[in-house]
């Protein structure tokens, strides 16, 4: 059997540019890029913090170290310059290759730089009422 899991996450990214008439969907920093293990024209999943909309379309290359994240095409309609976003990939892993299975998980700052990675996503305590 075969089953679907995160393969890399860029979290919380902050959207540079919208670009509807630009081809390419989503130009993405190349630096977080390769951190993240997204290669150019992959599928990627994008959720709009803001707005809640998500989308699929493709990552392509934006120069490295500049924190460039461009929704571009018809998904500009989907995001804003200053939307938060969170960027997936999926992959589809045999039952045995899952049970070690770690995805890569990049956090960047308001400019978009990595401020750390780690390949887990801390338990959710229960919060006080």
């Amino acid at each position: 059997m075969q089953i679907t899991l995160l393969k890399s996450k860029l979290h919380r990214v902050t959207t540079t540019h919208s670009e509807l008439d630009y081809e390419g969907s989503c130009a993405i920093d190349g630096h977080l890029l390769d951190t993240a293990g997204i290669r150019e024209y992959e599928q990627i999943q994008i959720y709009n913090i803001r707005n809640g909309e998500r989308f699929t379309t493709y990552a392509i290359r934006a120069e490295e170290h500049t924190g460039i994240i461009s929704v571009n095409g018809a998904a500009a309609h989907k995001a804003d310059p200053g939307d938060l976003l969170i960027i997936a990939t999926y992959c589809v892993l045999e039952d045995k290759q899952a049970e070690t299975y770690q995805p890569v998980l990049v956090y960047v700052d308001a400019d978009n730089r990595i401020t750390n990675t780690r390949n887990f996503i801390p338990k959710q305590l229960k919060t006080a009422v």
